[in-house]
Formats: structure tokens, C-alpha cells, sequence
């Protein structure tokens, strides 16, 4: 990983305790959001950030997936500290904020013109991207749109809106098909392994059973082939709307 990009996640991995102890005012809501989502100030003393807030009673009730989707919020952020990308945005839940329990997530700088299908005319990206899919096969992302793949001022790539993770039920549904049988990393495999054999209590403690287990075989299945797979024609692959 280049040095700027290294650094940049190094940066957002030190505002975590701005997120778990800052007096937070809400400044808004997000535009165009199925659920309440809030851009929130976070201040403690003279040091300060955004992030973005989603409450659990701000959740609209889905008929195929359980609610409390902030938890899924958090728990993709364990999960992709535990794949060593660090591709997820630091995210935490906390239970004393405006609306009352729900996520928050550190708010990424990104250059918001671009989105996945722009990223990938630049092959310099690649590597990240593929760290991307493994990420979103193992938490079984079911709505991995491409404006959810933001791209910042270091070139980092990160992975916002992760909601819709982690059903013990197969729905993977991803704009990001383009990099099958690629191989996967030596340390990813590692990181994958690591996940089998121990995965992380506070992940653990965010899922069900059954959803711990199923995903555990997700990141079985990519031990043992090595490589991204190919879209599954039979099966609804894609996110709707793509964007």
C-alpha cells in the first residue's frame, strides 16, 4: 500500500475515540437516504470531525432482512479490520446520541463526482477493488451499489453503506463483476484464515449464530478457490439502482 494511502487510513483509524466520546450535533440529513441518516458534528474540545448517524428508529422496515442494520454498520467495519484492508470507514455504535442508539461512522473526504464504473478505468486501483470483493462476498453484501465505492484525495478507496450485510441467506448483489478469477493476495488469505479459525468477539457479538456461521463458510469458500468469482447469471448478482 502506497505510503498516502497507508496514511490516510492510519488518520481515520485515530479519530475512534472522537466517535466513541464526542458531544455530537446534528447538522442535517443526508439527501436521497431510504433511512435516517444524519450528518453529525463531533467535538471534544478543540478537536472535531463529522460522521454520519444512523439511528435504529430512523430503520424502515424491511421484509427480508431483520432490523437493526446499524449493527451490520459495525460489524462490516470489524470485518474489514479483520481483512487487513481497512477499506470500511471507522464505525462504531453508540447508544447516547439525538435519535437514540444507531451507527456512526466517520465521514470520508471523497471526491462524490466518482463512483465504481468511473474507478474502473484506472488500473492502478485494481488492487483495492479486489480487496473489495472479497470484502463483500464474505459479509454477503446485498446492495454494493457503485456510489457506495468512494475514492478520496490519497487515492484510497473506501466502502460506504453497508447495511444490507451479512444474512445468513445467499444475496450477494455488487456492481463489482469485472474482476473474476483474479487471485486473491497471499496476505488476504491469511487474513481469511485468521477470520475462520477466530473470528472477533465484538463481530461475533453483533450477528446471529447463524449469520457468524454462515459467514465463515463465505470465507471458506475463498480459502479454498483462491480467486474472485464470476457473476452467477442465474441469480440476481446485480444492486438496484446500480448508482
Amino acid at each position: 500500500m502506497p505510503e498516502n494511502q497507508r496514511s490516510s487510513r492510519t488518520d481515520a483509524l485515530a479519530r475512534i475515540s472522537l466517535l466513541e466520546t464526542g458531544s455530537s450535533e446534528v447538522l442535517g440529513r443526508m439527501p436521497n437516504s431510504s433511512n435516517g441518516t444524519f450528518l453529525v458534528r463531533l467535538s471534544n474540545g478543540d478537536d472535531n470531525c463529522l460522521a454520519i448517524y444512523k439511528p435504529y428508529r430512523g430503520e424502515r422496515p424491511l421484509w427480508d432482512f431483520p432490523d437493526g442494520l446499524y449493527r451490520r454498520e459495525a460489524a462490516a467495519y470489524l470485518l474489514s479490520i479483520a481483512l487487513g484492508n481497512h477499506l470500511v470507514p471507522p464505525t462504531i455504535v453508540r447508544h447516547d446520541l439525538e435519535f437514540g442508539v444507531g451507527s456512526l461512522q466517520l465521514f470520508v473526504d471523497a471526491d462524490f463526482s466518482r463512483h465504481y464504473f468511473d474507478l474502473l478505468d484506472e488500473s492502478d486501483l485494481y488492487p483495492q477493488l479486489i480487496e473489495l470483493c472479497v470484502f463483500d462476498i464474505v459479509a454477503n453484501n446485498s446492495d454494493r451499489k457503485a456510489g457506495h465505492v468512494l475514492i478520496d484525495a490519497t487515492r484510497s478507496i473506501w466502502a460506504i453503506d453497508n447495511g444490507l450485510c451479512f444474512h445468513s441467506d445467499p444475496k450477494l448483489r455488487t456492481v463489482i463483476w469485472e474482476f473474476g478469477d483474479n487471485a486473491i493476495s497471499k496476505t488476504t488469505l491469511e487474513s481469511l484464515r485468521s477470520l475462520v479459525k477466530e473470528p472477533p468477539e465484538q463481530l461475533v457479538e453483533l450477528l446471529d449464530p447463524a449469520e457468524v456461521e454462515s459467514m465463515i463458510d463465505r470465507a471458506t469458500y475463498l480459502i479454498d478457490t483462491r480467486v474472485v468469482p464470476f457473476i452467477d447469471e442465474e441469480y440476481r448478482s446485480y444492486p438496484w439502482p446500480i448508482i
